[in-house]
């Protein structure tokens, strides 16, 4: 016989979570050409801006120097339109010049701007093409394999562009994982009711673990919970947030991770073995005052192990039956021995100071 542990528990949800990187880019060529030479080696980590691939530059630079001669051209003609056309318009008070010969003035000077504007596009864009033969990162992270080799003509085609490498961010890293209608439903009615908020609004605290790893030594939060239930397995997907500066997390990876439920709360904890079965109902055997037993129906909570917390039925200073609740019958005279209840070995549950 026993009274409860009365201790402050904080209730962790379990889930299968999916490692995720935050950033994600498939490296592709923008030019087509050669491919002079590789700047980095498989599997490294880069910096965003550190040179990756150099595709050969010589044709685009030919063209950058056409494109650069045909602006000089223009702008040249532009200059000249320009001049004559400011001469017409000072001879026009003489009448020296006719309208017609300012009309065509006019348009030669439209035009020579037209040309300036389309000249200087095409030397913009023709620098754009030279400055894409040189591939840089676009992120921080980690790069995979190259998937082409030097000396490989590469397209830079829209949709055909060719697939260089693949680059993930390392830190932070994400974990994608479902919940079921009935755990979102919960965590909906516990933030209505004030006892937990929700993680659409606050990032409530997450814990990780890896496949060989005790405990949950990685600490994360929730950052985002999807608009909808998938209704093909009535799931909802939530995602945390975990920094991950040694970059031991690695995209792709599975793991456990426990997502806040409830608490910390005061609770009441009894061995698994103080808890019977009436049909559907569960119960304990209480001791009275003058030491005969009476089955006491109570509502459970979550596991700790060999202890289960219970969440209503029973108060603090109810004597319960903590060994051999089968040879009990209702209305049974006892002899009470004291007993005591172990603490719970996962360290979720703290004392409560008295």
């Amino acid at each position: 016989m026993a009274t409860p542990l009365v201790r402050k528990i904080t209730d962790w949800d379990e889930y299968t979570g999916r490692l995720a990187a935050v950033e994600a880019v498939e490296i592709r060529a923008r030019v087509s050409g050669y491919l002079q030479s590789v700047h980095f080696h498989d599997g490294a980590l880069v910096k965003r801006g550190d040179l990756l691939f150099v595709i050969d530059p010589r044709p685009y630079q030919a063209a950058l120097d056409e494109a650069r001669a045909i602006h000089n051209r223009a702008s040249v003609q532009q200059r000249s339109a320009a001049r004559d056309l400011e001469r017409g318009l000072g001879l026009v008070a003489s009448r020296v010049i006719s309208d017609r010969d300012l009309d065509l003035l006019n348009s030669q000077k439209r035009a020579a701007d037209a040309n300036l504007r389309a000249a200087e596009a095409a030397e913009q864009s023709a620098a754009l093409n030279l400055e894409f033969t040189r591939i840089l990162a676009p992120i921080d992270g980690r790069i995979g394999r190259k998937l082409v080799t030097v000396g490989n003509l590469v397209t830079g085609e829209g949709n055909d562009a060719t697939l260089l490498t693949t680059l993930v961010s390392v830190d932070p890293i994400h974990v994608y994982f479902t919940a079921d209608e009935r755990a979102f439903l919960r965590y909906t009615r516990l933030a209505e009711q004030g006892i937990r908020p929700s993680s659409r609004t606050v990032a409530n605290p997450v814990r990780l673990q890896l496949a060989d790893e005790q405990g949950f030594p990685h600490e994360g939060v929730m950052d985002f919970v999807d608009n909808r239930v998938d209704e093909a397995t009535g799931t909802m997907q939530g995602r945390a947030i975990f920094a991950n500066p040694a970059g031991d997390l690695t995209p792709g990876l599975f793991g456990r991770l426990q997502l806040l439920g409830e608490g910390p709360y005061e609770a009441l904890i009894l061995p698994d073995q103080a808890i019977g079965t009436d049909q559907a109902q569960r119960l304990v055997y209480v001791v009275g005052a003058d030491n005969v037993v009476k089955p006491q129906p109570v509502t459970l909570g979550r596991s700790l192990g060999a202890l289960r917390v219970i969440r209503s039925g029973l108060k603090p200073t109810d004597r319960v039956v903590i060994n051999g609740i089968q040879k009990l019958r209702p209305g049974s005279l006892v002899t009470p021995v004291e007993g005591q209840i172990p603490e719970p070995a996962d360290g979720t549950a703290a004392a409560v100071s008295k």
